[in-house]
């Protein structure tokens, strides 16, 4: 594994894991330093939700946050933007640029751009431009859009990342970690997509493994 330092950039809770899961498991194993990020914080849908109820779902999420990024072997950062109030595209791609840059991050792992919610165009925008800017300024940093099943408008898999059974194992007790992940929060059926997701891409591959998919970034390769 080549990468010592990765991130993982999701809009919302789960989406980082989703994403960055598999490849994250399997560097932590090997030494790299791994970290979920999430740009917005947890809210409930209840529109009658009392205020304290709000907080302490957004405690709970916190909690799910440290608990699902433990479980992979990687650590956490909740910038805790609130959804109606994220910094404009230019603000938020220097924010990034700077973290990145911080950080030392040779790896980035994020939304794809066709998505279905504004928020995760957002974190592909800003997080694609980010990495472009300092790709330009000479730093060695990759970029992959790791498959969500929110953002397969146009998503075409071009690296395919086998997973042990312990791995896959490790992906999910992480994923269960999140309520939302098990059904109690929506009808997404986050389970029995990504089950078979793992085993349609194998099936791609002809691979006796499961395939946790991800789509490169558009770059330019001078060979070096």
């Amino acid at each position: 594994m080549r990468y010592k330092r990765i991130v993982s950039i999701g809009a919302h809770s789960l989406d980082a894991e989703l994403q960055g899961g598999p490849i994250m498991i399997k560097a932590s194993a090997k030494g790299a330093h791994c970290t979920m990020v999430h740009v917005t914080t947890g809210r409930l849908e209840d529109p009658n939700a009392t205020q304290e109820a709000k907080d302490a779902y957004i405690e709970q999420i916190k909690v799910e946050n440290e608990s699902a990024a433990k479980e992979m072997g990687c650590d956490v950062f909740a910038m805790n933007y609130v959804s109606s109030e994220l910094p404009s595209v230019g603000e938020f791609v220097q924010i990034i640029k700077a973290y990145l840059k911080k950080e030392n991050v040779d790896l980035v792992i994020s939304h794809a751009r066709g998505t279905l919610h504004a928020r995760h165009y957002y974190c592909y925008e800003t997080v694609t431009e980010a990495v472009r800017q300092l790709q330009a300024e000479g730093m060695k940093i990759e970029l992959l859009y790791g498959e969500n099943c929110e953002d397969l408008i146009g998503y075409i898999p071009t690296k395919y990342v086998p997973m042990s059974d312990e791995e896959v194992d490790q992906w999910f007790k992480g994923l269960s970690c999140y309520s939302i992940f098990n059904g109690k929060v929506n009808d997404v059926p986050y389970i029995d997509y990504y089950n078979s997701m793992i085993k349609v891409r194998a099936l791609e591959v002809m691979s006796k493994q499961r395939i946790k998919s991800y789509m490169q970034a558009p770059h330019i390769d001078t060979l070096d």
